[in-house]
């Protein structure tokens, strides 16, 4: 008997000791689901948002838990929140490290070819990075630029042609310089403005009177060609317009900046003994926060370039990226979305709001909080959405990104509410013609009524 005790004991001190199995972190509980009947009669009957396309989805951003749905499965042009896609795009096939600004091969021991990734940062005014330039600047060898890169057309498809000589729509390529835009510092009449790079300054001449200027514009370029035409204002302001890109041009930009000679080299065309090298720029999240916060057109557009060059060195192509990410990242979200541009600009684009909150769930899955929020504009805090969703006595309440065309005004991102939790949401309104403050308005005080419910 006690030999038989014994053995019990010795096997049951045996089995405390062994390791436990691998536990599997269990995901949070859903909680029951929100009565939001009041809502769907809010957006049914207000008088903001009757006469147009409305579409409304909420979900738990951490269970992924739907909480309420109004014609969220309906497809809406999304404008800017399009850039949430291009976020996605980024985190997955750019890394988290530091993003490729320059490729570059060295033949013989005097020559050095290089050619663009698609980097928006060489000398752009408002993220700058001068890895590049400085690479460039300093290479002891005879550089030549290969300045015919495989890249879309330098708009993208079904974007306003009209809307060519305004900032928000600089024109894509291979290697961008200045943000491929000219900027102008006016001075009152009849001082001349600053012009930056100065290599424009050759180019800008005063408007003639017979001129017209229907948009009260400050600076004017005619479609095919860079010359930019001032107009006299009274007062002092700042404009900025986009260029007309070319490789030709670009080869001149580089040898005014860099005060060496740049040569071109023609076509890509790589040898099977080429060691492709890469010249490291800033951290993405630089290029993420700006193009969020405050809605960069040119910067969306760049970065899913570059998600393109990471696919294949040789060419730039936004439609490959999209196609693997849609293939391969996109695939298990509702409604598949018909996207075309990493910026929004496009009409083309069209997607359902319950695809934008279902993405929005993921990313915060893959992302920490923290980080995620960080990259958006928040309410009362900065970007976009710095004078509205006021009233968190912690800091912001919601963080979001806006999207909005003519006729067109949409919001997608977080919010937290009252009893903590975080909400994804997707807000989208489309072809209404009334002021778009107004709907701006009412998704405000829609939203900030969830906050408090729920």
């Amino acid at each position: 008997m006690l030999f038989v005790l014994l053995r019990c004991l010795a096997l049951w001190l045996g089995a405390t000791l062994l390791p436990l199995p691998a536990q599997t972190p269990a995901k949070p509980a859903a909680l029951p689901a929100p009565n939001l009947s009041w809502l769907d009669e809010q957006l049914r009957t207000s008088a903001v948002l009757r006469q147009h396309q409305v579409g409304l989805s909420l979900a738990d951003a951490t269970t992924g838990q739907p909480l309420f749905g109004y014609q969220d499965s309906r497809y809406f042009t999304p404008a800017s929140t399009t850039k949430l896609l291009t976020l996605y795009a980024g985190l997955t096939l750019l890394g988290t490290d530091s993003l490729p600004g320059l490729r570059y091969v060295q033949r013989g021991p005097d020559t050095l070819l290089f050619w663009g990734t698609g980097d928006p940062m060489l000398l752009h005014g408002d993220v700058p990075a001068r890895r590049v330039y400085e690479f460039l600047k300093s290479r002891p060898e005879k550089v030549l630029l290969y300045a015919e890169v495989p890249t879309p057309p330098a708009f993208g498809p079904g974007w306003s042609w009209d809307d060519y000589g305004y900032y928000f729509q600089p024109e894509r390529s291979p290697m961008p310089i200045y943000g491929n835009t000219v900027r102008f510092y006016g001075r009152p009449a009849p001082a001349a403005p600053r012009v930056l790079p100065r290599f424009f300054r050759p180019f800008a001449a005063s408007a003639p009177a017979t001129r017209p200027n229907p948009a009260n514009d400050h600076v004017q370029r005619p479609p095919e060609e860079n010359r930019f035409f001032v107009f006299p204002s009274a007062k002092g302001w700042v404009d900025e317009v986009p260029f007309r890109t070319s490789p030709a041009l670009l080869l001149q930009l580089l040898q005014d900046t860099l005060r060496r000679p740049v040569l071109a080299a023609g076509p890509l065309r790589l040898r099977p003994t080429d060691s492709v090298r890469i010249v490291r720029t800033l951290p993405p999240d630089t290029l993420y926060r700006r193009m969020l916060r405050v809605s960069d057109n040119f910067l969306a557009e760049q970065l899913l370039l570059l998600c393109a060059s990471t696919l294949a060195p040789d060419s730039l192509s936004p439609a490959r990226a999209i196609r693997v990410m849609q293939t391969n990242y996109l695939r298990t979200l509702p409604d598949a979305p018909q996207w075309v541009d990493g910026s929004g600009l496009s009409r083309l684009n069209l997607l359902t709001p319950r695809f934008m909150t279902a993405l929005l769930v993921r990313l915060h899955q893959q992302v920490p909080e923290p980080r995620l929020l960080s990259l958006l504009a928040a309410g009362g805090g900065q970007g976009t959405l710095r004078r509205a969703y006021l009233g968190g006595k912690t800091g912001p309440w919601l963080w979001g990104k806006t999207g909005t065309l003519t006729n067109n005004h949409n919001l997608a991102g977080y919010l937290r509410t009252r009893s903590g939790r975080l909400v994804a949401f997707s807000f989208f309104n489309n072809h209404y013609v009334r002021p778009t403050s107004e709907i701006r308005r009412e998704i405000e005080r829609l939203l900030t009524r969830v906050r408090e419910e729920l």
